[in-house]
């Protein structure tokens, strides 16, 4: 069921389960990605996949679904041939399709949407959003997302997922994007150990979100699952608000070839200690599915 209370409100209260990987999901499904608008392109070609995805992790646990926008930007589609009036119907799309996986998954729980906005880097299509630094200033970044998470913002998230930051810079062009749009937002970066993707410290970079009124939670995501704990700490212990962690399974995107390499890391007996340091909204990203997802359910459950 859709929710009668904030998620603000619930992370107040509980620690709250997250979703998983989109796209690992959608390939599990017979479903090709490979193209530089990612799940994205099935927003236009095959919607009710979306949705099917979302209730997948719903019914394996999650309280949260994070919607397919992450790679949904005017350019990127406008790229494909999509005008301006038919990208924000497909940004918008991606909540409702969320917004229907939870009316069909039958549970009594609270459900809630998370609009995802990732990154500039992912619009390029090149890797950079797990390096930052594109060359581009504050307001340049401001302008390229604003207009995108009003769209999104009016589609009627419950919060905007600023997800997989990689550089402290782009994440104040997207504090400064998000004022005033009357829906609240979580910030999470990418990290490799105690910093950013970028190389700025953590201590920093969490320090930009600590006085956003409209931020309710801070964290990171498509980490390593070993970066967790001392982020989440740090997160807690600079901004005083609520932990978001969701990292991928350990393995490592290779750009160029479009391929995950290494071997998977994350592990379920992982998230008591991320609960310790602070999160209060944990799931999985990349490479993390249901099965994942419905074992951090049981071992939340379990705490």
């Amino acid at each position: 069921m859709t929710s009668t209370i904030t998620l603000a409100e619930a992370l107040a209260a509980r620690t709250v389960v997250l979703d998983g990987g989109m796209s690992n999901q959608l390939e599990s499904a017979g479903h090709d990605l490979s193209d530089e608008l990612w799940s994205a392109r099935l927003l236009a070609e095959q919607p009710e996949a979306v949705t099917e995805a979302h209730l997948a992790y719903f019914r394996a646990g999650a309280d949260v679904a994070i919607t397919a926008s992450y790679q949904a930007t005017f350019e990127g589609f406008a790229k494909r041939g999509i005008g301006r009036e038919r990208a924000a119907e497909l940004m918008a799309l991606s909540v409702e399709s969320a917004r229907e996986a939870a009316r069909r998954a039958g549970v009594s729980r609270p459900l809630w949407v998370a609009a995802s906005a990732g990154p500039y880097g992912a619009m390029l299509a090149d890797g950079s959003e797990y390096r930052g630094r594109y060359g581009l200033s504050v307001d340049a970044l401001e302008r390229f997302h604003r207009p995108r998470l009003e769209v999104l913002a009016a589609a009627g998230p419950d919060v905007l997922a600023l997800e997989t930051v990689p550089d402290a810079d782009e994440a104040a062009a997207l504090l400064r994007a998000v004022r005033g749009l009357g829906v609240p937002a979580w910030l999470t970066y990418s990290v490799a150990g105690d910093r950013t993707r970028a190389g700025q410290p953590l201590e920093e970079a969490f320090a930009l979100a600590a006085e956003a009124d409209e931020v309710i939670a801070v964290g990171v995501n498509c980490c390593a699952p070993q970066d967790v704990d001392g982020a989440a700490a740090t997160a807690a212990r600079v901004t005083g608000k609520p932990v978001v962690v969701y990292p991928n399974s350990g393995e490592t995107w290779d750009a160029g070839a479009r391929a995950w390499t290494g071997r998977s890391t994350f592990t379920v007996g992982q998230v008591k200690g991320w609960q310790q340091a602070g999160a209060r909204l944990i799931g999985g990203c990349c490479r993390v599915g249901p099965d994942g997802v419905a074992g951090i359910a049981g071992a939340l459950e379990a705490v």
